[in-house]
Formats: C-alpha cells, structure tokens, sequence
C-alpha cells in the first residue's frame, strides 16, 4: 500500500501519464465516434438490412485491419526503448521496418479478401439484400487498407518516441473527416451504405500522410543514422517478427472472438445482429478510452525499461491502473443510467431497439470485466514481451469455448454471457502472467 500511495503522490509521474493518455484518449474516443455516426446515419435508411450490412462489411473489415494491430503494438515498445536508450539509429530502423511491413501486409490482405470473403459471409448465412450490400461494402474498404496499416505503424513509433499530440491530430482528422463524408456521400448524394464505405477510405489516406510528415519532423529531434544495409539482414528483422508474430497470433484470437459474436448474431436475425453492433459500439466506446490509459503505459513502460529505471516502471503501473478503474467505473454507470438513449441515439427500428434495450445489463457490467486486460496489454507492449500475451490470451480463449458451447441455447443472453465470462479470463490470465515475471524480478531481462 505504501508502493501505491506513493505512486499515486508522485506529481512527475502523474504529469507524465495524462501528457500521453489525454491526447490518446481524445484520440481514442474519435474512433467509436465514427462508427456511432456510421451507424446512426445508416441506421436511419429505412431497412433494417441496411444497418446489418455495413455492421457486418464493417465487422469484417474490422477483423482484417485488427488482425494487423501488432503493427501498431510492436513498433511502440521497440521504439519506446530505443528512445529511452536515446538511440536515434534505431528509432529510424524502427519506423522504416514498420511501414515496410504495413505495405506488405496491406497487399496479403487484399489478395486473401477474394478467396475468403465468400466464405465469410457463408457462415453468416445473412439475408439476400444484406449479404449483397455487405460484399460491395468491404470491397471498397479495401482501397483504404495500404493507408490504415501504415497509420497503426505511425502511430504506434510516435507514441514510443513519448509524442501522444501527433497520433491525436491523425486520428482526429481521419475520424472527423470521416463524418463530415459520411454525412455528405449517405444523406446529401443518397449513396447509401457504399457511400459510407468512400467515406472512410478517402479519411484513412488523409491520415496516412499527415502521419508520415509528422513522423519526418519528429525524426528531426533525434541525432542519429539508420543501418539501411541492415535492413536486408534477416537478424535485423527477426526481434521485430517474433514479437509481431506472437501480437498477431494473440489478435487472431481475440479477433476470432469478435467474429463468432457477429456470426452468431447474424444467425439469430437481421434485428439481433443490428443490436448487437448498436451494443458493440459501446464496448468500442469503452476500449477506446480506457487503452487511452494503456498506451500512455507502453510508452512509460517501454521507456523506464530502456532507461533501466525500476520505480519508474511501478510508478507508471500503479497511476495508469488507478485512473483505468476510476474510468470503468464510470462508464459502467454511464450504460446503466443513460443505456437506452444511446441505443436510440443509433437508430430509430423499434424491433432492434428493443432488443438492444433488453441486453445493456451485460454492455453495462463489460467495462469492469474487461479493464484489467487493456491495463496488462500497455505492460507487456511496453516490454515486449508478446509471448506472454500471446500465451494468455489462448488460454481464455480455450477456457471460454466450453462455456459458449453450454449457453448456445440460451440465444442472445448466453451469447453475451459467455463474452463476460471470455473477458474476465482475459484479465485473470495477462494478471497471472505478469505476477509470474514480477516474482522472478525478470521485467528488465530480454524477453
């Protein structure tokens, strides 16, 4: 308790965590914003498939880019210790390999789109009309793929060089851009639900460059040369690729969970399928705002680990977990008193209202299961230490399955229990794997 109050005191440490989360949580929070205007222009198009459309070409897409996030978690964590090395070489190499990688990925990901699409929405079994709208929704998506990739490795390289302003000014203006074309291409031209889809991609390539000028000027402050030559070398990259590949294995899983809920939902209804996206956006809401606080702790982290500074490393822990769990609590409050007018807000069809209403008991409790595995992911990132992560996420994963079996048959309601049960294990897993590190005092040795 001492440790913590401690922390909690230290001003330094205070200053440093909300000079990185506020600029990432406003940030953050611009991301579900824009699925809610997404959502609530669609939503009042007058079909219900409408919205089941871009919910389900939108959860799609959202796997595929997702299933890419190590891009953004990897390059954090190297650069943040490179920059608490202060060696301005690597931080080059850093950023170079991961817009490499992101261009890479980009092109596997499209060319994996064609093949598997039909699959995808096979499993779904949707609705003529909605499956139809679904498919011409994600393909044009595809065109924005190049430029939302290389955004996560910007992002993810400006927030460990400890800049948290130039990954808000990206963010802000992909999303808000996206707005005001969503508005314009849904309402104005009458494009429907492709409209929504030209909007985004059109808002992802504006981000990419203002982060690519932005990550040149930020360069400028560190001394230093890349080893361009290293860059052919397969040991230059294999630090990197193992940590990636341990990250993506671990979204895969999670994103895997994400899909079954879509899928599910999609086989109970139109209308279900449509709540559950309406609910969904509150959990987006939720996790946008609260890894604001998780990746203000990659960054510290990954710089007190470079710098080799221990108490600067539990500083950051205790202060970031502190205000995490005043967060959720407060969002757990926020779903309780004002759920229903958030689901309104989104769309005015009566029957997927109602069923949205009847379900936001459980999008009310998820803030609290769900904030201790966001607060361990900034740990791990910060330390790279993605087998672990990797590790306990799998485990939830297999942990959880049995109970999702048991509840099929309680529709909705088991679907949405077994997603609590999945992210309360998500926590108690990352919890045991970083209590494990701790007590061998291997947070400073290489992963």
């Amino acid at each position: 308790m001492n440790g913590l109050r401690d922390a909690w005191r230290h001003a330094p440490t205070q200053r440093r965590v909300w000079a990185l989360a506020a600029p990432m949580i406003l940030s953050n929070l611009s991301v579900p914003l824009v699925a809610l205007v997404d959502t609530a222009v669609v939503g009042h198009l007058p079909h219900a498939h409408q919205l089941g459309a871009a919910a389900v070409g939108g959860s799609l897409y959202t796997l595929l880019v997702w299933t890419f996030g190590f891009l953004r978690m990897g390059t954090t964590g190297f650069a943040a210790q490179a920059c608490g090395r202060g060696d301005g070489g690597a931080l080059r190499q850093v950023l170079a390999q991961g817009l490499l990688l992101a261009l890479a990925l980009a092109l596997l990901g499209a060319l994996l789109v064609a093949p598997l699409l039909p699959l995808g929405l096979g499993l779904m079994q949707p609705g003529v009309e909605l499956g139809a709208l679904a498919h011409e929704y994600l393909y044009i998506r595809l065109f924005g793929l190049p430029a939302a990739l290389a955004s996560y490795a910007l992002i993810g390289w400006l927030l460990g060089t400890q800049n948290a302003r130039a990954p808000l000014a990206m963010l802000l203006t992909t999303n808000l851009l996206n707005v005001a074309l969503v508005v314009a291409f849904v309402l104005g031209l009458d494009w429907g639900v492709a409209g929504a889809a030209r909007a985004s991609v059109l808002a992802e390539w504006s981000g990419a460059l203002l982060g690519l000028y932005l990550a040149r000027r930020r360069l400028g402050e560190y001394a230093g040369r890349a080893d361009w030559a290293a860059l052919r070398r397969w040991a230059s990259w294999q630090a990197l690729l193992t940590v990636n590949r341990d990250i993506f294995l671990r979204t895969l899983a999670l994103q895997s969970v994400f899909l079954l809920i879509t899928v599910q939902g999609t086989r109970l209804g139109d209308a279900t399928v449509a709540a559950n996206a309406l609910l969904l956006n509150g959990l987006l809401l939720t996790a946008h705002a609260l890894d604001g606080l998780a990746h203000a702790l990659e960054a510290l982290c990954g710089h007190a680990i470079g710098a080799r500074d221990r108490l600067a490393l539990r500083r950051g822990l205790w202060v970031a977990g502190g205000w995490s769990l005043l967060a959720s609590l407060a969002f757990a409050v926020l779903f309780l008193l004002g759920g229903e007018w958030f689901v309104d807000l989104q769309t005015d069809i009566a029957e997927v209202r109602a069923i949205a209403h009847a379900h936001l008991p459980f999008l009310a409790a998820l803030p609290l299961l769900a904030v201790w595995s966001y607060l361990l992911d900034g740990l791990f990132i910060g330390a790279t230490r993605a087998r672990e992560m990797r590790d306990a996420m799998l485990l939830a994963l297999l942990l959880a399955l049995p109970l999702a079996w048991q509840l099929r048959e309680q529709g909705n309601a088991g679907l949405w229990l077994a997603f609590l049960a999945f992210m309360a294990l998500r926590g108690l897993t990352l919890g045991a794997s970083a209590w494990r590190i701790a007590r061998r005092g291997d947070w400073f040795a290489s992963p």
